[in-house]
Formats: structure tokens, sequence, C-alpha cells
């Protein structure tokens, strides 16, 4: 079991991520946005943080830069889940330290699949 870390401020995709992933077999805790979700990550680093781009506050972009730039949460790989789907946008994701970006819509079982795989690569 993985404990995840959602930044997310849709309550209704964060309660769809959150089912979803606790279906798999993670512990998810859920955040509405990027500044609670990354003083969490700092106090007790998860083992994958998923974030939305666009929150109040501090986008999910901001939270991967910070989390990359501390030594205690470096190494936690994230998952940008988002609407933001151009070239660019995606090109922003990977170059602030994102191990995967995944678009909205989104399928909640690929999400659940690319979470494993993106685990997997991790403890490879």
């Amino acid at each position: 079991m993985a404990t995840v870390l959602l930044a997310e401020d849709d309550a209704d995709i964060r309660f769809l991520v959150t089912f979803k992933l606790e279906q798999a077999g993670h512990q998810v805790t859920g955040f509405e946005n990027g500044m609670l979700a990354l003083a969490a990550a700092r106090r007790n680093p998860p083992d994958l943080a998923v974030l939305d781009i666009l929150m109040p506050g501090m986008s999910g972009l901001d939270v991967c830069r910070e989390l990359r730039r501390d030594p205690a949460t470096a190494a936690v790989p994230v998952i940008i889940l988002t609407a933001r789907a151009e070239k660019a946008d995606i090109a922003a994701g990977f170059a602030a330290g994102a191990a995967d970006y995944i678009i909205k819509p989104f399928s909640p079982r690929d999400l659940a699949i690319r979470v494993k795989a993106v685990l997997a690569r991790v403890q490879a």
C-alpha cells in the first residue's frame, strides 16, 4: 500500500480520485489547494503525489517544483492531473519534475494503472 497525496480543488474529482486509488489499495490524503498539500508533504513525505495544475493560491506546478527543491521530498514522484492539454503545458509539467501527466477528462481506471506504473518505476 502506497501513501498518495492528492491536491485537487474540485471536490468531486478529489472524491473520485480518492475512491479509485483507495479501491486499488492506496492510502490517499486529499487537499483542496497546493499550499496545504505542500505543507503536508513536508511534514510527512508521501510515496506519490497527484497534483492538479490550476488551484487557488499555489499551482500544482509550483508544488512540484517545491517538492523537487526540498531534499526530504525530492524523490517523491508526481503525477500531474489537469485539464491543461497544450504541448507547452505538458512540457512545463515534465520540466517541473513530474513523472507523468494525465489530461482531464480521464479514466479513473487508467489513473490507477498509471499510479501503479509510476510507483513500480520508483521501486525498481
